[in-house]
């Protein structure tokens, strides 16, 4: 859907470029049919992917870096510190495979670190849209966002959660839901998973607040502070480590709200993964699995 999007995009925007490291040929096929005078594949050079991006958005284009989460964040993380970061780049970073999606390639492929460490670099903009849906709208949205952007993706063929074309704004949260008792906010590959979790609990009696929080950084705090005002218990679910992802974000707002409620991050535990298989499979070790958060947010929450 992301790649899609982009070539209407260039229909109107002569100055997008999109860049790749290696990866994805089925996927740029009319992209760069196309446009082949604004598609580059520099190779399994990554860190030189951005340089070139750098370079490219100080001419003035709207640059796009497409490759595997691991490889374009922790791979590149000086070049996008120093080249992108440092100078406030118009540079969109597309890391396909968030979280445990390439679960069968083992721990290299795993992304389970990275919204922590682009979060914390000054200037750039944390996105982890939680649908199709969501993937078109911030798309769209950053074609004219200024500055870089990290737009992290799980892997196509995900479930649409929203009825509708969201209207989705960077930095503001979607209610799904509204409710009184708790307040779930989630994002990315789990959101899905939050919405099945989030009718199972009112099934059970307990009224919910669903927020895809798609913007990590900068965070929609006023949309939190509601839910401190109005939430018995707050949970964030997340497929990234219990360190520094969203859990940790949301957390940061509530130590100065003096929120007394019970909150709780849901995610990967701190460790690196002995298991190999697909994503569900390992979602359901780590305790992500549908069944499995019900049942912790039920306990939790009693």
């Amino acid at each position: 859907m992301a790649i899609q999007t982009l070539e209407k995009l260039c229909a109107i925007d002569n100055d997008i470029f999109l860049l790749t490291g290696d990866l994805g040929y089925k996927i740029f096929d009319n992209f760069r049919n196309a446009y082949q005078d604004r598609f580059i594949n520099i190779g399994v050079a990554e860190a030189n992917m951005i340089g070139v991006a750098a370079g490219l958005s100080l001419s003035k284009k709207n640059v796009y870096c497409y490759s595997i989460v691991p490889f374009l964040t922790m791979r590149c993380l000086e070049q996008i510190r120093v080249d992108l970061c440092y100078h406030n780049l118009n540079v969109k970073l597309i890391g396909v495979g968030g979280g445990l999606a390439y679960g069968l390639e083992g721990m290299t492929h795993h992304a389970i670190e990275d919204i922590s460490i682009m979060r914390s670099l000054p200037n750039i903009t944390v996105v982890v849209p939680g649908d199709a849906l969501e993937v078109e709208a911030i798309m769209n949205e950053s074609a004219i966002y200024n500055g870089p952007i990290y737009i992290r993706l799980g892997k196509d063929g995900a479930p649409i959660v929203h009825r509708t074309m969201p209207k989705l704004k960077i930095g503001k949260g979607i209610v799904i839901n509204n409710g009184i008792d708790i307040s779930i906010i989630a994002n990315g590959t789990m959101l899905q998973t939050a919405k099945i979790v989030s009718d199972a609990l009112v099934n059970k009696g307990i009224s919910v607040t669903l927020i895809s929080m798609h913007t990590v950084k900068p965070l929609d705090k006023e949309l939190i502070e509601e839910c401190v005002k109005r939430s018995k218990a707050i949970f964030t679910i997340e497929e990234h480590s219990v360190i520094g992802g969203l859990g940790s974000a949301v957390a940061e707002v509530l130590a100065q709200s003096s929120y007394r409620g019970v909150f709780r991050i849901i995610g990967i535990p701190d460790v690196y993964g002995s298991y190999i298989g697909k994503g569900d499979y390992l979602r359901e070790k780590y305790g992500l699995s549908p069944e499995a958060i019900v049942n912790y947010i039920s306990n939790a929450y009693k």
